[in-house]
């Protein structure tokens, strides 16, 4: 298989790949070689494997596409992920910040963090998972070490964009970043997305936040928009 892997011209650890046919993909490289995590494609170039990034299975990779100008995970960062389901998202991000970094995921729902653990955290050490409701930040802050360098979150609920500022009141430390993958249709379907998007931006305006950056994710998701904000 005749591809080339080049890293991406902004981002850390964020990789693309050009294929034999010319089309291109995102990719980072891999901290469980060997292991897929989502029936990703691996690939291999200079002796390194990649995880080829699906855009249509991950709001991160979808707003890199999109052109977002700040994707504030580094290498050795620590990270807390709010709503990491199964891991798909989450273990790009624990790609990314390798094994200096850590990725703190909390999953409300049983059966996905099962899967989180069996798939994805078994095999990655610098994952700890762990099933709380992102409401309530107090049930797992005794686990959390510190202050955490960004926050990212994809919850599946109503006051998205509060229930990050809760948990950056807690766990993010002054001047960190946030990332919310807003869900307009979790939040209210009878309204337009675009008010949607202002309204929840502007609840972390209110919270000590500037905004700086709302990138709409279709056609990778619809009524999605990644905010991207940073603790004033």
């Amino acid at each position: 298989m005749n591809v080339k892997v080049k890293p991406h011209p902004r981002f850390a650890e964020i990789y693309q790949v050009t294929f034999e046919d010319g089309a291109q993909r995102l990719a980072t490289r891999n901290l469980a070689p060997g292991r897929a995590v989502y029936g990703e494609r691996l690939i291999r170039f200079k002796g390194v494997e990649y995880r080829v990034w699906d855009a249509f299975r991950s709001k991160l990779a979808a707003a890199i596409l999109k052109g977002v100008q700040a994707v504030p995970i580094a290498p050795g960062d620590k990270v807390l992920y709010l709503g990491a389901a199964s891991g798909t998202t989450a273990s790009h991000v624990s790609d990314i910040v390798g094994e200096k970094g850590h990725v703190y995921c909390v999953e409300f729902a049983a059966r996905s963090l099962r899967d989180l653990v069996d798939n994805v955290c078994a095999y990655r050490p610098n994952m700890s998972p762990f099933l709380a409701d992102a409401r309530f930040p107090e049930q797992y802050a005794m686990f959390i070490p510190g202050k955490v360098d960004s926050i990212y979150c994809d919850v599946a609920q109503p006051e998205q964009a509060k229930i990050l500022a809760d948990n950056a009141d807690v766990f993010l430390k002054p001047a960190g970043w946030v990332m919310l993958a807003v869900k307009a249709q979790s939040i209210d379907v009878t309204k337009d997305p675009h008010t949607i998007y202002r309204q929840e931006a502007e609840v972390l305006r209110k919270r000590g936040f500037d905004v700086c950056e709302v990138v709409q994710l279709e056609p990778y998701d619809k009524a999605h928009a990644m905010v991207v904000a940073q603790r004033a």
